[in-house]
């Protein structure tokens, strides 16, 4: 299926480069998210790969540079599979922006988050059959598509530490829920790294380098940061802040929608939570009462320790405006903050206040 014929089922934010979501009811359908529905976050092109001609350029602080094809690069280690959910740094910004402007940046709902079991060869093997020198702390690595950044002509880059890098479930991958990558989800090969934000699983894999240092590419080096709602564009260093890595506790109501109307009574209240690895999410509640009293929802679906759950909760809703809001707990005992207004920042980041819907009921 093209990404063309994709765009039916996705909301369409920017269509040069392609950045979509799907609306909320088709994500919660299916706990793996089918290609089709899966969303899409491009900065530049999507690039057209000859997967019979494809090299995967392997240099830097090894033993010795490869240029490996996809067949020879299967011969490595055996295949290996992950269930991993991928979530965009910016997913819940159109909420961001109802505080405050935020130019340039995608205003990207709450959608913006995908789960497949993914497919590759094991990214360690590969290090180790090429041989890692001991100076070499970070893996970089760099896309084939084109983006401009600044004026500038570049390739989509980031970065891991090498000890990230040689945790087992970090893949180069080649297909998603048992079919090949899509050309907009970074076919022949990208990068999968569990428990990280999007921007670090980079698409159409051009080259990985072993280096001393993080990368420089400035999707690493002067983008994918966390600042203070005090920092704007035009005072932020980029060098005082580390890149965003980890996911965060986050919960969404998926169903229903935004401004939906519903016949009052027993109402199923359906969506999904994610959390960072190692602090699982332990309990999600939903409240109808502008947080003074919460009912607990079942959790209904999982796959720790990489992936999102499914929740969902039947409320008995009465005859007119409501306001629903969704909050998660993880086993360490922490929760979501309440007030989105701290959490403002000028690029939009790691929106994970409490979420809310409204909906009429008739």
């Amino acid at each position: 299926m093209t990404v063309n014929m994709r765009k039916s089922r996705l909301l369409v934010h920017q269509e040069d480069p392609f950045n979509a979501e799907p609306p909320g009811h088709l994500l919660r359908q299916s706990f793996l998210t089918p290609q089709q529905h899966f969303y899409v976050r491009s900065h530049g092109s999507i690039p057209k790969v000859d997967p019979t001609s494809y090299r995967l350029q392997i240099t830097g602080l090894i033993q010795q540079k490869r240029a490996l094809s996809l067949d020879e690069l299967r011969s490595l280690a055996p295949t290996h599979s992950v269930t991993a959910t991928l979530e965009c740094a910016g997913n819940r910004r159109k909420e961001l922006m109802a505080i405050k402007p935020i130019p340039g940046e995608v205003p990207w709902e709450a959608a913006v988050i995908s789960t497949t079991q993914w497919r590759g060869v094991p990214l360690r093997e590969v290090l180790q059959a090429v041989g890692v020198q001991a100076e070499a702390h970070y893996v970089a690595f760099s896309s084939l598509d084109e983006t401009q950044f600044e004026g500038e002509t570049v390739h989509f880059g980031s970065s891991i530490a090498l000890e990230k890098a040689f945790s087992p479930d970090v893949l180069l991958a080649y297909a998603m829920n048992d079919e090949p990558l899509a050309p907009e989800h970074g076919f022949p090969l990208r990068v999968i790294v569990p428990g990280y934000i999007g921007a670090r699983s980079v698409k159409w894999l051009g080259e990985i380098t072993l280096q001393e240092h993080p990368s420089t590419n400035p999707y690493q080096a002067r983008d994918y940061k966390l600042f203070p709602p005090e920092i704007t564009a035009q005072t932020v260093d980029w060098s005082h802040e580390k890149p965003i890595e980890d996911l965060t506790l986050n919960a969404v109501i998926t169903t229903p929608q935004e401004g939906e109307t519903r016949a009052a009574g027993p109402t199923r209240i359906q969506g999904y939570a994610i959390s960072a690895e190692g602090t699982p999410v332990e309990r999600v509640e939903l409240s109808i009462d502008a947080g003074k009293t919460w009912t607990p929802a079942t959790i209904v679906e999982r796959a720790d320790p990489y992936a999102w759950c499914f929740w969902e909760v039947i409320v008995s809703l009465l005859p007119g405006d409501c306001q629903l809001i969704v909050r998660a707990w993880d086993a360490s005992k922490q929760t979501q903050p309440e007030d989105i207004r701290p959490l403002w920042n000028f690029k939009g980041y790691m929106n994970k206040a409490w979420h809310r819907v409204h909906i009429h009921l008739f």
